[in-house]
């Protein structure tokens, strides 16, 4: 917590910072002081500045990525300007958003040893010391492992546990939960949680998905919009406004059901945390508003848009990756794939467009068997937006980018450039029109991966992660596009984590569990029936938890009138 009686760790004064490939800064007039041992939350929309901040605490600005820089930053009481990378590194440990990037060990207990190497620390010690760090974030029992082989969140307590292990006295997390499955996630803020609590360390969480980081409590949130501090306050403080909404930051969903249900939300019911709030006289008030609302009709299309039938597969033919999968998604419908880190979900994606071929089983699009249509042909009627935006991207400029595949294609100049600035608009990339992909955060090139699929109009398309590190403003514009889409005959398949993203936009959701359909349900369903949550690596959704607190005794129905109030609204 923070003691106004000692010198903040990190004191920005009038800070701003401008990229040299941009015309305007990214940060503008930052003061800010934060505390050691304070945990802080930092959120902000997409783009608005929240990981520069970070990056100019950790000393990747200045010295990975250029620019110009006024006013002052204190790091422990030394100007950060004076300080080189080796030696911030010895007080700031970050775990970056994409933990592949930050893996230079063939081994993970290598990977771990390797600040400790660069220190010339003995070999006894470092043993001692990366056992211990290892055990903390519980990973000791693959130290002799490839990071690279690893789920997503055992890579992510594998780069926590390498800043853990030079004993730092400030962790800055930037969008942690980025391709983390819900339960993964939530052990992830847990984590943090209890190394923060045992050791006193200076926490720092860059994220946008503020329910999930408010699953354990913090300090502060600190709110940036457009460069500069738009809040700075506690969480019972932040969630009673209507600041987040306004700026683009999805508030947690029970915050918005209450809301919804009309009641009047203030800092005195402790409206932090779903276990805390305090909704003892509104209990009748909430079933009162979900019963009001008015019930959704679903349509049945019975044609067949994509079918797989018993189909298994393996990388290596000793593993099962998918073991005799099936189900069927017919046309237009949008449908959420789900389910833990190394389910078989973006292998099922591989299989539908060809990159891998199944060991068993078919697959039919439109009724016909696909096995022998090549990538190409496939092309032509699916598109995939993979979940890594950098292993999509290839031309130097946003435009060019965009336009390839319809470059490729033939299309006209004309017909090309209007396509372009539609998917740019849509997308929320339009006054990017002439950057350079370099100038953009990892959310915006998320965004410039998408435009460059539907720019190809294609009948099935299947998005894998598509709301990673965008904040509420552009995901809901990008799925906004896509239900507009859908509704006009075009099939989508989300591969998501997002339990919100499955909740809002998809009436029907495909479980997998270690290879294997568990569930093949309605979204509310699948949210709140615990053995599937527990199978799957999901979440309980907090709309469940909100009902069993104050009484509901339908809470699935309770769910699924949220759903519809929001789809209708």
């Amino acid at each position: 917590m923070r003691s106004q009686l000692n010198e903040p760790v990190i004191s920005f004064r009038d800070f701003s910072f401008k990229y040299f490939s941009q015309a305007e800064p990214t940060l503008i007039d930052i003061t800010l002081d934060i505390y050691e041992g304070e945990k802080i939350l930092i959120a902000g929309p997409s783009g608005s500045g929240k990981s520069t901040m970070g990056h100019c605490i950790n000393g990747l600005i200045p010295f990975a990525y250029d620019g110009e820089t006024s006013g002052t930053l204190l790091i422990n009481g030394f100007s950060a300007a004076a300080l080189d990378i080796f030696t911030l590194s010895k007080s700031v440990g970050t775990v970056l958003q994409d933990s592949d990037g930050q893996f230079v060990g063939l081994a993970v207990g290598e990977d771990i040893a390797f600040v400790l190497e660069n220190n010339c620390v003995s070999r006894l010690e470092m043993m001692e010391r990366v056992e211990k760090a290892a055990k903390m974030v519980d990973i000791d029992a693959l130290l002799g492992s490839s990071p690279f082989e690893l789920s997503g969140g055992q890579k992510q307590r594998t780069a926590l546990a390498g800043v853990m292990v030079n004993d730092v006295g400030i962790l800055l997390f930037d969008e942690p939960l980025a391709n983390l499955d819900p339960a993964t996630g939530k052990a992830a803020i847990e984590i943090i949680d209890d190394i923060h609590k045992n050791s006193g360390k200076t926490v720092m969480i860059i994220e946008h998905r503020l329910e999930d980081v408010l699953h354990r409590p913090v300090d502060r949130i600190i709110v940036i919009e457009n460069g500069r501090i738009a809040a700075d306050m506690p969480p019972d403080e932040l969630l009673c406004s209507d600041l987040l909404y306004k700026i683009g930051i999805r508030e947690p969903l029970y915050i918005t059901a209450v809301k919804y249900a009309g009641i009047n939300i203030t800092p005195d019911m402790r409206p932090g945390h779903i276990e805390t709030i305090d909704l003892a006289n509104n209990a009748g008030r909430l079933e009162t508003w979900s019963r009001g609302v008015k019930r959704a009709s679903a349509e049945k299309r019975p044609e067949s848009a994509l079918r797989m039938e018993n189909v298994s597969f393996s990388y290596d033919g000793k593993r099962q990756i998918l073991n005799s999968i099936s189900f069927d998604i017919t046309k237009g419908e949008m449908v959420s794939i789900v389910g833990k880190n190394g389910a078989g979900k973006s292998t099922v994606a591989k299989l539908i467009c060809g990159f891998e071929k199944p060991d068993a089983g078919v697959i039919y699009m439109d009724g016909e068997n696909i096995r022998n249509k090549t990538i190409k042909e496939r092309a032509g009627k699916i598109g995939l937006i993979m979940q890594n935006p950098n292993q999509m991207i290839s031309q130097a400029m946003i435009v060019d980018e965009i336009g390839l595949g319809l470059t490729f294609a033939g299309v006209g100049e004309g017909e090309r450039d209007s396509r372009v600035r539609g998917a740019l608009e849509v997308c929320g990339l339009k006054p990017f029109l002439n950057w350079p992909v370099s100038a953009l955060s990892y959310g915006q090139k998320k965004r410039v991966t998408i435009a460059s699929m539907l720019v190809m109009e294609p009948s099935l398309l299947i998005l894998d992660e598509p709301t990673a590190g965008q904040d509420y403003r552009h995901y809901t514009e990008i799925m906004e596009f896509l239900r507009r889409l859908n509704a006009t005959g075009m099939t989508v398949i989300l591969i998501t984590h997002d339990m919100h993203l499955m909740l809002e936009y998809t009436p029907r959701a495909i479980v997998l569990s270690d290879g294997e359909v568990v569930a093949d349900s309605s979204a509310a369903n699948v949210l709140t029936n615990q053995n599937i949550i527990k199978k799957a690596n999901l979440k309980e959704t907090s709309l469940y938890t909100l009902a069993k607190r104050v009484g509901i005794p339908d809470g699935m129905g309770f769910v699924n009138s949220f759903i519809d109030y929001e789809r209708a609204s």
